[in-house]
C-alpha cells in the first residue's frame, strides 16, 4: 500500500464526468511509488482534506495512468505540464469519519506546533544518514529549490 499526500491549487482534482476524476501527477520525490502501484493494482482511494472543514470525503475506484499530451497540457501550471495524469474511475463515494480530525484540532491555529520546536528536514536527514545527507545545506537551499521545482 502507498499513501502519498497530494495537493495543489483549489480544483486540482478535476471532475471529468459523473464517474471519472482526473488527478495530475506533479513533481515529487521521483520515486514513482504511486504510479508503480497503480500499474500493479489499479485500486485506489482518495481522502479529501479541506483546510477548515471538519469533514472528509473518500473516493474509492480504479486508476490508470495517462500520458495523453492534450490531457497533460490541460493541467499545465506556469507552462509546466505534469508528467502524467491519473484517471480514476469512481466506484464509491462517501464521507469518512472525521472524528479524529475534530479531536486533533488539526485546523485550529491555537493547537498548531511551533516549527522551531521540531528538528528540520535537513537535521533529520543528517541524523538518519550519519551526516552523509542533509544537514544545514539541505535546509539552506530548500526554499529556493522548492520554488524552482514546484510545478
Amino acid at each position: 500500500m502507498d499513501c502519498s499526500p497530494r495537493g495543489d491549487r483549489p480544483g486540482f482534482v478535476r471532475v471529468h464526468n459523473d464517474q471519472t476524476l482526473l488527478l495530475p501527477d506533479r513533481r515529487g520525490n521521483n520515486r514513482i511509488d504511486s504510479l508503480r502501484n497503480i500499474v500493479c493494482d489499479p485500486r485506489v482511494a482518495l481522502l479529501f482534506l479541506i483546510p477548515g472543514l471538519g469533514n472528509t470525503l473518500r473516493v474509492n475506484g480504479r486508476a490508470q495512468v495517462s500520458i495523453d499530451p492534450h490531457l497533460l497540457n490541460s493541467f499545465a501550471v506556469e507552462e509546466k505540464a505534469p508528467r502524467s495524469v491519473i484517471v480514476i474511475s469512481i466506484e464509491a463515494v462517501y464521507f469518512q469519519c472525521a472524528r479524529a480530525i475534530v479531536r486533533s484540532n488539526l485546523w485550529n491555529p491555537a493547537h498548531h506546533v511551533d516549527p522551531e520546536s521540531l528538528p528540520t528536514a535537513g537535521q533529520i536527514l543528517a541524523a538518519l544518514s550519519g551526516d552523509r545527507v542533509g544537514g544545514g545545506e539541505y535546509d539552506r537551499v530548500w526554499e529556493s529549490r522548492a520554488k524552482q521545482t514546484l510545478w
